[in-house]
C-alpha cells in the first residue's frame, strides 16, 4: 500500500505541542474548537495524530513562500 504522507505534493503536517498551540490560539484569539476541522482518518496526517489534536500543516505559496494553517482532529 502506498504511504499518501510520503508524497512529494501532501504538505508537511506536525501535532502541535501543548505550549505551542496555547501561542496559537492566544495569536488569533480563538478556542480550539474555532479551528477548522481534519478528520481522524485522512491519510495526511501522522500516525500519532488524536482526535483533539492541533496539526500545523505547513504548505508552499506562490506569495509568502510557506503558507501555514491549523486544523483540529475530529473523529
Amino acid at each position: 500500500m502506498v504511504d499518501v504522507s510520503q508524497h512529494e505534493l501532501v504538505p508537511e503536517h506536525t501535532v502541535l505541542e501543548d505550549d505551542e498551540l496555547e501561542e496559537v490560539l492566544a495569536e488569533y484569539d480563538i478556542d480550539r474548537t474555532d479551528l477548522p476541522k481534519i478528520k481522524r482518518n485522512d491519510p495526511a496526517l501522522p500516525d500519532e495524530a488524536e482526535v483533539g489534536d492541533v496539526i500545523k500543516i505547513v504548505r508552499d505559496s506562490r506569495t509568502t513562500d510557506q503558507a501555514v494553517v491549523y486544523r483540529l482532529v475530529v473523529e
